[in-house]
């Protein structure tokens, strides 16, 4: 969808469907740089109320400094974009500090973000001297340090997740100052202001810090418009705002579970320069000057993104020997074939192969980014699949690197020893997959596969990956409902509750932490609020090994019961039964279903060992 006035209308006729924008709709949407028409696009969807479920829910509270002008509208297209319905409420003019002193910057109940706005103004006293730099540089270590302090104890106070930001120093103090000594002093107190907010976000979990001040030296235009400054009390110009809107998108993107997880690569002229079935693999151009150290490039960052998680897989048009030995042998290869978790070297379409992996995979196409240097093959995915992300490497190979990471497409709010991990772990599952052939059941294959379940009380260390599996577990998810790491960590100290995560192991590797359950404990019932599982590891029965952890549990603390319900989402069909596979049967209260545990039927699976781990 190129044409804006399309995109506008396409996104009116959804909001007057009261319907989800299509995929294409969205991808468009989400690729808007033009502030001007973010800002329309945002008031049009400021009537947006989709009930086919086809977005996901997120509040966000936004508490400025100053007048936030049309940062409302331009977030609300930036979120809706990333897939989100946003109910955003904006503090009201001159409230940051009682709004965060009081966390009285919603309605009721914590939003899910809260967007921190930040200025010079706020920072700086009013009648600032230049003649005595020093008194300035006193003044701005004693404000960070109330700001900080005003953001932790807020932090404290709510569950939503804190999306704050450096402020850039303003051209009226750097130039104010005719003292090359004393223009030095104060900027070294506003670079250590601004490093202090972004310790911050080492200081607590629920913390956020978007380096404004860094990401203006790529801006090519002018941050501040001092009329406007001047008049109505706006320090940064819509092109500011704009930027500010989308780094929030990525926070909440990464928060609700939104972000990517494959990246699917070409390789002749995207991973390295020339076709290797002309040129052979002594031709192609990799490493070295221009432009192979372009082609280096991509590959390099790839391979940064694989070690933080992300999910490689080849999408080629190529003879796979050929490839194989390329990618094998040639010295300036970065990603070698073990490197990628899932493959498709063939003549078929692109978008069958991608469609195939996700399958492989068990992921949905709409997790995948798709790079390649074809403008057919980019519109050809397009066509057949809006939901993937789609960056053209085609032009000046030195610009696809930044145009892969520029819009955040993988961000995660923090890393966890699973996420590293996972290349490798869904590598395995392909393997699995293959594997599986040479067995004459199913039943056989699972025995074979000498597959472990460990299910343990969550910790500190392990809150961090229930929450990621509840924003980011979808399939096997029994309610939709996503607890984050603070209401996970309050609820496993709360001796009301349980939370517990559960890790898997088979014969071809340790697959980590991928489920994860919150119970609420008493003596006569334990009630399952919420089970989510991996897709990585369904088919294997491990779901119900899970539950019969809980029930084993339930029934050594001597509770008679144990109840859950399954709520719809328009994505958790794989969960949709498994409450009545596991014996549960209805109870008067609507959606819940309860299992007596004296005499409870055995579905536990008998090629799965069960362990408790203490």
């Amino acid at each position: 969808m190129d044409d804006v006035n399309d995109l506008l209308a396409a996104l009116g006729t959804a909001v007057a469907e009261r319907r989800t924008p299509g995929p294409a709709t969205l991808d468009a949407l989400g690729r808007l740089e033009d502030p001007m028409t973010m800002q329309a696009a945002g008031r049009i969807l400021k009537g947006l109320s989709a009930d086919d479920g086809g977005l996901r829910p997120v509040r966000v509270a936004v508490q400025a400094t100053f007048t936030a002008g049309p940062f409302e509208q331009l977030l609300r297209a930036a979120l809706v974009g990333a897939g989100a319905l946003p109910a955003i409420e904006v503090g009201a003019y001159a409230s940051f500090d009682l709004s965060l002193a009081t966390n009285a910057y919603a309605g009721d109940g914590d939003p899910d973000v809260l967007a921190c706005l930040l200025a010079d103004g706020y920072l700086l006293p009013a009648g600032w001297s230049a003649g005595d730099p020093a008194a300035l540089v006193a003044h701005l270590d004693a404000r960070v340090a109330e700001l900080r302090d005003l953001v932790l104890a807020s932090a404290e106070r709510t569950t939503a997740t804190i999306a704050l930001h450096t402020v850039p120093m303003p051209a009226e103090l750097r130039d104010g100052l005719i003292s090359w000594r004393g223009r030095s002093a104060v900027a070294a107190a506003w670079h250590r202001m601004n490093a202090a907010l972004l310790d911050l976000a080492a200081d607590h979990a629920q913390v956020v810090v978007i380096d404004l001040a860094g990401l203006l030296a790529d801006l090519p235009a002018a941050s501040r418009d001092d009329r406007l400054y001047r008049y109505a009390d706006m320090p940064y110009t819509v092109r500011v705002l704009a930027l500010l809107a989308q780094q929030v998108r990525r926070v909440v993107q990464a928060r609700q579970g939104l972000s990517r997880k494959v990246l699917a690569l070409d390789l002749d002229n995207t991973l390295w320069g020339g076709v290797v079935g002309e040129v052979g693999a002594g031709g192609i151009e990799l490493g070295g000057l221009y432009p192979g150290n372009c082609y280096a490039g991509l590959q390099r960052t790839a391979a940064r993104l694989r070690e933080q998680g992300v999910l490689l897989a080849l999408a080629s048009k190529n003879d796979p020997d050929l490839a194989e030995r390329t990618l094998a042998e040639h010295p300036e290869v970065l990603l070698r074939p073990a490197a990628f978790s899932a493959r498709a070297v063939n003549w078929e379409p692109k978008a069958d192969n991608l469609r195939r992996m996700a399958a492989t995979l068990g992921l949905p196409t709409g997790s995948f980014v798709f790079v390649d240097d074809s403008a057919f093959e980019c519109g050809h995915v397009r066509a057949e699949l809006p939901e993937v992300a789609v960056v053209a490497a085609g032009g000046d190979p030195a610009h696809p690197a930044r145009s892969l990471l520029r819009h955040g497409w993988f961000d995660v709010l923090e890393l966890t020893g699973t996420d590293r991990e996972r290349p490798d772990l869904y590598r395995a599952r392909a393997q699995r997959i293959e594997h599986s052939a040479g067995f004459a059941s199913t039943t056989d294959y699972l025995h074979a596969l000498a597959i472990e379940v460990t299910g343990s009380p969550v910790t500190e260390y392990t809150a961090p990956r229930a929450a990621q599996l509840a924003a980011r577990t979808n399939q096997f998810n029994l309610t939709g409902v996503r607890y984050d790491e603070a209401t996970t960590a309050a609820m496993a100290a709360d001796p009301g509750r349980l939370v517990a995560t559960f890790a898997v192991a088979d014969r071809f590797g340790d697959e980590g932490i991928v489920g994860a359950a919150w119970v609420t404990v008493t003596e006569s019932e334990w009630r399952v609020e919420n089970l989510v599982l991996s897709c990585r590891v369904l088919g294997r029965g491990i779901e119900f090994a899970v539950l019969e952890w809980i029930a084993r549990r339930a029934q050594a603390a001597g509770a008679p019961v144990l109840a859950a319900r399954f709520v719809s989402t328009d994505r958790n069909g794989a969960a949709d039964g498994f409450l009545e596979k596991a014996g549960l049967a209805p109870t008067a209260e609507p959606g819940w279903r309860s299992l007596g545990l004296t005499d409870r039927p055995d579905t536990f699976p008998t090629w799965i060992r069960l362990r408790d781990h203490r």
